[in-house]
């Protein structure tokens, strides 16, 4: 029986191993794309739209091609240099799936503001004790009694290359009458705010 515990940043099972298939192949071509940060004005723009919403929804691959989402607390304020932080378990069942396959994405959502994001990128699990003694903080010791130390604390880094994002203007109402409508029918929400696709690799 497995057992199931959180990792701080989701509950799943610890210790289950990705296959390493066709898809770790395609992954890492995907992973040598030639990559940069985005221009400051895009990172302000992206960093503004999910400023305080902290929690995405992480997914990644799993061995059979199936698609797995879970929380993550974002580490950092927004992206730095295009990249984002998390803190995770070496263990969890994300790590597996994510060195079989490292296309992932993130969902950031704050339906009260009508804030969405979507950002695509390519994770990798790295070990950098002093960026993890950087962004320690007093809620991740809970996970991880070990501190920065810890011998299963690791970080994940996302590098961004793809964002969309919906940003609604102030009349809340009208736009959420026009979503609906637009869910329940298929037609176009029309003028709901402000809605984009950021390609950021080169």
């Amino acid at each position: 029986m497995s057992t199931i515990e959180s990792d701080m940043l989701g509950y799943e099972e610890r210790g289950t191993v990705g296959g390493k298939g066709g898809a770790a192949g395609s992954s890492r071509k995907a992973a040598q794309k030639n990559w940069s940060p985005p221009d400051a004005e895009t990172q302000r723009k992206l960093n503004r739209l999910i400023k305080d919403i902290g929690t995405a929804m992480l997914t990644t691959v799993g061995p059979d091609g199936s698609l797995r989402s879970r929380p993550m607390v974002t580490q950092t304020a927004g992206l730095e240099n295009g990249e984002l932080w998390f803190f995770t378990a070496d263990d969890s069942g994300k790590v597996a799936e994510i060195e079989a396959e490292h296309e992932v994405n993130l969902a950031y959502a704050e339906p009260k503001e009508q804030r969405y994001v979507s950002l695509s990128g390519t994770a990798a699990l790295k070990r950098d004790p002093a960026r993890a003694r950087r962004l320690w903080n007093s809620e991740v010791k809970a996970w991880f009694p070990g501190g920065p130390e810890d011998p299963h604390l690791a970080l994940l880094r996302v590098r961004v290359h793809t964002a969309e994002y919906w940003d609604a203007p102030s009349g809340k109402m009208a736009s959420l009458i026009a979503l609906a409508k637009s869910t329940l029918t298929g037609e176009s929400a029309g003028e709901v705010g402000e809605h984009e696709k950021v390609m950021l690799s080169r």
